[in-house]
């Protein structure tokens, strides 16, 4: 009895620090995707530190001209880059070293279209899809064994227009994402007011096929933006640009049916206005929106865990301009803001319980933030 016990008490202390191992991290890198004018160079790396909400410059990689979006491969190794130059749009792959948070330039390609601002990749690491705001395409470039970005094997583009004359002439794609499932590619064009659905199929050189219900239109001049699918998958989120309205779906293997339409202005706005990103806590529970031109603002929903629809909870100012991008940490105790605009990071605390925010550091200066995304650091 008294060896058995021994036994216990040598192994305790490592039973514990096994549990411990078992939590969730309590660092991440945050990459920072930025426009290389002012103070910018490049995409910039910063640790932080999940317990006290806090972030430290780490690292940075400069020559990279206008990386407005990025993505992250599913395995942490690599990263893609829209350079968004006007006519001349490429797509950077990097290597990615998670423990010293630092990139390492492999290669680009064309993007075979104008002004690239969004990009994503499947999980398998066949593609990566890229959105041509100006080009008004969608781009399909494939990946090579070693990271690197090959040509690209096929564009889709719609033809159209919306009612605002100098917004919507033409197709603007701007978000291309793949469901949950990864059988479908849906992206958003706010020249033509729809999302546009495809079929994909990675094995083939040209994967997007159309659907068969291949779009869904949404109220005229509203400008669809960005998009995000619920945690149960079972919703879409349409964020709008022109309109700054949430367009709430559900979704079923590639078809969607609108459901709710929700304003995140405040009431009475009268002012210029340009909502920006969407995005969801990872415990499922809030969907938060930024808003940017005269209002600066992030707002916070509660999600009805049954019906998927929205409620709004709170509003809050970013106390800086054009809050471009945002991303939640993924404990979900700590969201950060981009202001491009006034060049700088801020951090606020979410009230896991309401959701609502509550600014917990200082401003942190980097030139020109439009895209956050946060990886496990190792």
């Amino acid at each position: 009895m008294k060896k058995f016990l021994l036994l216990i008490s040598l192994l305790f202390p490592v039973l514990i620090y096994a549990q411990k191992k078992k939590g969730p991290p309590t660092t991440y890198d945050l990459l920072i995707g930025t426009y290389t004018k002012g103070k910018s160079k490049g995409i910039y790396v910063y640790r932080f530190y999940a317990e006290k909400g806090r972030l430290e410059y780490l690292n940075e990689i400069d020559g990279v001209s206008n990386p407005s979006y990025l993505t992250v491969s599913d395995d942490n190794k690599f990263v893609y880059a829209v350079n968004e130059n006007g006519k001349d749009g490429e797509v950077s792959a990097f290597k990615f070293d998670a423990k010293q948070g630092k990139l390492d330039f492999i290669n680009k390609q064309s993007s075979l279209g104008a002004d690239p601002c969004y990009i994503s990749v499947d999980k398998d690491m066949k593609n990566v899809f890229v959105a041509n705001y100006n080009g008004g395409n969608v781009c399909v470039l494939p990946i090579n064994k070693d990271g690197s970005l090959g040509n690209g094997t096929q564009t889709i583009r719609h033809d159209g227009k919306g009612p605002d004359a100098e917004r919507q002439e033409g197709p603007h794609a701007h978000m291309s994402i793949l469901s949950p499932d990864e059988k479908y590619l849906l992206y958003s064009d706010l020249g033509n007011d729809k999302i546009f659905i495809s079929r994909y199929k990675p094995g083939k050189e040209s994967p997007l096929t159309d659907a068969k219900v291949p779009f869904v239109s949404i109220t005229a001049g509203d400008g669809p933006r960005h998009m995000i699918f619920s945690n149960d998958k079972k919703h879409l989120y349409l964020l709008t640009e022109m309109g700054s309205n949430v367009h709430v779906f559900d979704y079923d293997n590639g078809k969607l049916t609108e459901k709710q339409t929700i304003s995140f202005l405040a009431p009475g706005f009268r002012g210029q206005t340009a909502g920006a990103a969407v995005h969801i806590s990872p415990d499922g529970k809030f969907l938060y929106a930024s808003n940017r031109l005269e209002t600066n603002t992030i707002t916070a929903f509660t999600i009805n865990q049954e019906t998927g629809e929205l409620t709004q909870v709170d509003q809050i100012s970013t106390f800086g301009k054009n809050p471009r991008d945002f991303a939640i940490e993924p404990n979900g105790n700590f969201l950060v803001v981009a202001n491009q605009d006034s060049d700088n990071l801020l951090i606020y605390k979410i009230n896991k319980d309401t959701g609502k925010l509550s600014p917990v550091q200082g401003s942190i200066e980097v030139g020109n933030p439009v895209c956050l995304k946060f990886t496990p650091a190792e």
